[in-house]
């Protein structure tokens, strides 16, 4: 194969298929929706087939009538063909080709599996050019043929290239459903069941980086772990990934089991547990086991390897990281800077490729202590400015009670939302149960 042009190659299509599809958009307009539903023009292997597709599925999302002869109008005002007659000659042939709706999804499935197979041919090819040049890491090397393959399972256009028209369609989509139930959750993202800040925040949205970080003692994990639960019991059939670089899987499991039972730190280290909390941990097990949770604690773990493991789920709705500074990246020059800006800025391309939100937890620098006001500010991330950079979302955990044991409500917890890529900054209060490890809102109009 090498020095072959991909062009050379035979690369498969169905002639047939593409015609007969083509052909029942034209005289069945019901189908259209169908059709464009399962393809996109990419899909077609003949370039005339290709470009009839982008006109009949632009004329459906304008609510334009399709049949032959607004079909060949169009086409011809777009240069696919010279002139009218070579245009009803063709579309004519397509509709002779045409096939009854009840056939229509076989054809489908004809043109979509050749175009999958196309595109293992063409990524088969970059990966051996790739590693014939020899410029690349094998990680590297590994992952972006990885990524390529599984980009191809999921259906993603290798091409990546969408129509603006398509796009803002879809936004108009996502207003029309918010005008008409306006007290739907606003935002696309997965809600945190803590209302105030899914009110600033938006939920967690897919492609976002978020950032908590706070001093040690503040909550991090707990307050991650706590959100992965709630997104987990919210959202049955989205999967979340919590990949922990510092405590163990078990460790981790005992502290989302003792904030779903309630059960103190000490009762679960030495099971002093009446009958009542038996019962209490039954049901929570009960709850736990019906939620898609996977947690991971290998440690230094590197962002390559997260992504290969990642991939591997399905309905994949989050990934949490505890945390962020223990994550390795291979780099052997001691440069723990530009270490962690490989890191985040990587987990920022994980995040957008996965399309999924990425919760990573960071430590602070000593920045706060030396302060009358401990309260954490961007500037107190540790280790690199790139990460207050590559975030989408930089929240600070902050307990005035953790620093003056006489404050007047030491349970009292601040949530602060320092960047928001979506939308305003704010404080969000909060209630930290240190006995449950756990987070709870407050509600503004009761004032608790």
């Amino acid at each position: 194969m090498a020095g072959l042009e991909l062009s050379e190659l035979n690369l498969p299509f169905n002639l047939d298929a593409e015609q007969a599809v083509l052909g029942s958009m034209l005289v069945n307009p019901d189908t259209v929706h169908d059709v464009v539903a399962k393809l996109s023009a990419a899909h077609f292997k003949v370039q005339l087939h290709s470009d009839l597709f982008s006109v009949i599925s632009g004329m459906s999302i304008s609510g334009e009538d399709i049949d032959i002869v607004t079909v060949m109008e169009t086409a011809v005002r777009k240069g696919i063909f010279e002139s009218s007659d070579e245009a009803k000659a063709y579309l004519l042939k397509l509709a002779d080709a045409a096939i009854s709706p009840s056939s229509i999804e076989s054809y489908i499935s004809i043109i979509s599996d050749k175009y999958m197979v196309r595109q293992l041919m063409t990524v088969s090819q970059e990966i051996f050019e790739l590693a014939s040049a020899g410029t690349e890491e094998t990680s590297a090397l590994l992952d972006f043929a990885e990524k390529k393959v599984f980009d191809i399972r999921d259906g993603r256009d290798v091409e990546g290239l969408t129509h603006l028209k398509t796009l803002v369609t879809q936004q108009l989509d996502v207003l029309t459903e918010l005008s008409e139930n306006p007290e739907s959750f606003k935002g696309s993202g997965l809600s945190t069941s803590y209302k105030n800040l899914d009110n600033i925040i938006f939920g967690l949205n897919p492609s976002d980086l978020i950032l908590i970080a706070a001093r040690p003692g503040m909550g991090k994990t707990s307050f991650a772990t706590n959100i992965a639960a709630n997104v987990g019991k919210k959202y049955p059939n989205k999967t979340i990934c919590i990949f922990s670089l510092e405590m163990s899987k078990e460790q981790i499991a005992a502290r989302i089991l003792q904030s779903e039972a309630r059960i103190s730190s000490d009762q679960m280290r030495t099971g002093t547990i009446n009958d009542k909390q038996w019962m209490d941990i039954g049901q929570a097990v009960d709850v736990l086991s019906q939620v898609e949770i996977y947690i991971d604690d290998t440690a230094s773990i590197s962002v390559g390897a997260m992504k290969a493991k990642l991939r591997r789920m399905k309905n994949l709705g989050l990934v949490v990281i505890d945390y962020l500074q223990l994550m390795s990246t291979g780099r052997r020059d001691g440069n723990r800077v530009l270490e962690i800006s490989e890191i985040t800025r990587n987990l920022k391309i994980m995040a957008k490729e996965l399309n999924v939100p990425v919760i990573a937890l960071s430590q602070l620098s000593r920045g706060p202590e030396q302060r009358v006001d401990k309260r954490p500010m961007l500037s107190d991330l540790r280790d690199s400015g790139s990460i207050e950079q590559d975030a989408d979302i930089v929240m600070f955990l902050y307990r005035d009670g953790y620093y003056n044991k006489e404050a007047q409500y030491p349970n009292a917890c601040e949530c602060i939302v320092a960047k928001n890529r979506h939308g305003e900054t704010g404080t969000v209060p909060m209630n930290w149960d240190g006995q449950f490890t756990r987070f709870t809102g407050v509600d503004f109009a009761h004032g608790q």
